[in-house]
């Protein structure tokens, strides 16, 4: 088995130039001319990531987050959503590695088999981390008015953080 997997890069990249060869077409040329395009990609994409980034990191060492818990932490209680996961509902459409860590944090202290290391576990895997998709996509593409995507993508992630706090109670209540 490990010997396929070591060898199935190599195959494919093998299988690609081989059918390129095959159609007649310049390999090298096709490669470094789709190179320099991931580059422009790279470049159009990289100014929203840093800036997502860096509002990301100001939440979390602003205390916000912690505020926001205690404020919404009723209310989401009423829905059926553990308080303790706001931090992981106001992070998760921003940034997938944070809301993992959020998320790693959640299990930590309540352990992964409590109702809300479940609940995050579900709530990651069933939600999207909207604004990057948002900017890498949209950004690549060169499309840059969202009027209607971002907030249809953030009502996708309510009914996904929804979904899942009631998924983790009627399955495991």
């Amino acid at each position: 088995m490990r010997l396929l997997t070591a060898l199935l890069l190599p195959a494919i990249l093998l299988l690609a130039a081989g059918a390129g060869l095959w159609k007649r077409v310049d390999v090298y040329q096709t490669l470094g001319e789709g190179a320099k395009e991931g580059l422009h990609i790279l470049l159009r994409i990289l100014p929203p990531l840093i800036g997502l980034m860096t509002a990301i990191s100001m939440l979390r060492a602003s205390g916000f987050l912690d505020w926001a818990a205690e404020a919404l932490g009723p209310g989401l209680a009423f829905l059926g959503i553990p308080p303790e996961t706001v931090g992981l509902l106001l992070i998760r459409p921003m940034s997938g590695s944070g809301a993992l860590g959020l998320g790693a944090e959640l299990m930590r202290t309540y352990g992964p088999d409590s109702e809300i290391g479940r609940t995050a576990a579900v709530m990651l895997g069933s939600t999207e981390t909207t604004f990057y998709t948002v900017s890498v996509y949209f950004g690549a593409v060169g499309i840059h008015k969202t009027r209607y995507a971002i907030p249809a993508a953030l009502c996708a992630d309510l009914a996904g953080f929804l979904a899942a706090a009631w998924a983790v109670r009627l399955l495991f209540a």
